[in-house]
């Protein structure tokens, strides 16, 4: 199946490319983005079982943890530089090279991690060394997602645009299983005493998902070598549009839509960070812990999570088709309002009952709940952020859209969570607050947008 008729009959025409195949498109959009997603787990997994340890040898378990977090937290510092960066090459050299420059980065960064020396061997240097690993994935990333992105979309049949733009949007559920799959698997190889991590884990079995990620890596950039130009992109070429600084281009013309997006964005962010660190901070918390959470075992409550994350999946999937058919503005409305009011029942899912099998039955189905909202206001954003801006500055306006709101929705997400956990004496509900608060923002961003459903890509 070609990817759409215009470009099948310029590429004709041409007679010198190959066409962007269905699986090549599907392969090249999804593969990065679930290394993204893959890379986020395994870090945050290791950052709550070995890192303070092995890293932030600080003597305060608090202290050391904080420290954990806050380097995971300085790689969202580095996103919008990455996004200026790979969209100023994407948007005026083309997509292919830029897409493989940043899986190449975010790969190599990935897999360093997994050989880097310890406390234990450099001392502070240690800590110094993931930081720079973090930072460097961090600026990959801010350019992976948006390249990911317009290789769905900019490739789509006439119709079906949505639907493509969910490929790259698979990347986190996938990623979520692959690696909480695996750190399961390995801490059943090597189990420790009372959920603590074991001698041989903290010695060398942390490192194992790291160094796979380098098997994803290859696999997609082959995938992603063997890809031609979108048929929008080598119009804009032809027609002259390409700016010389598309990054000041974008500001100075399309700086409304700047803001849209990344508001349009800050709901998806605090949703998913809160459904995946929070909430397992919180469920595996103590119910007598100095700020109680929901007292599940680590094992427990991640396997609850993966049955959460499938739902993510799905839903995600069934979002295109409704996207494509009612439109993307209509959709986001329907699901915000119900994040909304999803945050406002925070309490209602997550407060300890008399029954621990009552609580496991409502955690459960919040996580299925949260999840499954979470795939219907993700899966269309790889269409709409995308469809907001012209060929000629679309790399840069998405990538910088995108990656702006992971500062203000996914960077301080974490900690401001835990600040209102503790502040709320171990009840969830300002949390729950706190994302209704994003809920409203990102409501009033999406009442102001327009439908971008029937814009053609291809000719602006």
């Amino acid at each position: 199946m070609t990817s759409t008729a215009p470009a099948r009959s310029s590429q004709q025409d041409a007679g010198t490319k190959p066409l962007n195949s269905r699986g090549r498109v599907i392969t090249a959009s999804l593969v990065g983005t679930t290394i993204e997603f893959y890379d986020f787990y395994a870090y945050a997994t290791a950052a709550a079982l070995v890192f303070p340890v092995l890293f932030f040898p600080t003597g305060n378990p608090t202290t050391a943890l904080l420290a954990s977090f806050g380097v995971f937290g300085a790689a969202m510092v580095a996103r919008p530089i990455g996004a200026i960066v790979f969209g100023h090459f994407g948007d005026k050299f083309g997509r292919k090279g830029t897409l493989v420059a940043s899986l190449l980065t975010m790969g190599i960064a990935t897999f360093v991690i997994g050989l880097l020396p310890t406390h234990n061997d450099i001392g502070a240097w240690a800590a110094f060394l993931l930081l720079l690993c973090r930072l460097a994935q961090g600026f990959a990333l801010g350019g992976e997602w948006s390249g990911a992105a317009l290789v769905a979309t900019e490739n789509a049949p006439e119709g079906k645009r949505a639907l493509y733009g969910t490929f790259p949007q698979l990347g986190a559920p996938i990623g979520f299983i692959i690696a909480n799959l695996l750190f399961l698997t390995i801490n059943l190889a090597m189990p420790g005493e009372d959920g603590a991590a074991s001698e041989a884990f903290l010695a060398w079995g942390w490192r194992i998902p790291f160094l796979f990620s380098a098997v994803m890596v290859i696999v997609g950039l082959w995938v992603r070598l063997k890809l031609v130009e979108s048929d929008a992109f080598q119009k804009a070429e032809k027609k002259g549009e390409i700016r010389k600084v598309p990054v000041g281009y974008v500001f100075q013309k399309y700086w409304w839509q700047l803001i849209l997006g990344t508001f349009i964005m800050l709901a998806t962010y605090v949703l998913f960070y809160l459904m995946t660190s929070f909430t397992l901070s919180y469920g595996t918390t103590p119910t007598d812990a100095a700020v109680p959470g929901l007292g599940f075992a680590r094992t427990d409550f991640v396997l609850m999570q993966i049955i959460g994350v499938v739902f993510f999946g799905l839903f995600t999937l069934i979002s295109g088709p409704l996207a494509d058919a009612i439109g993307r503005r209509r959709l986001l409305i329907w699901v915000t309002v119900a994040i909304i009011v999803f945050g406002l029942s925070y309490v209602v899912f997550l407060t300890p009952q008399s029954s621990e099998l009552f609580t496991g039955a409502l955690v459960q189905a919040f996580l299925v709940f949260g999840f499954l909202l979470m795939g219907m206001t993700f899966g269309p954003m790889g269409a709409l952020l995308p469809e907001l801006f012209p060929t000629a500055v679309r790399y840069t306006g998405s990538a910088v859209a995108y990656n702006v709101s992971s500062i203000l929705g996914a960077a301080v997400a974490p900690m401001i969570a835990i600040w209102l956990w503790g502040l709320a004496g171990g009840s969830p509900w300002l949390v729950g607050v706190y994302l209704a608060g994003a809920g409203v923002l990102t409501l009033i961003a999406v009442v102001l947008s327009k439908e971008t459903k029937d814009v053609d890509i291809s000719s602006r």
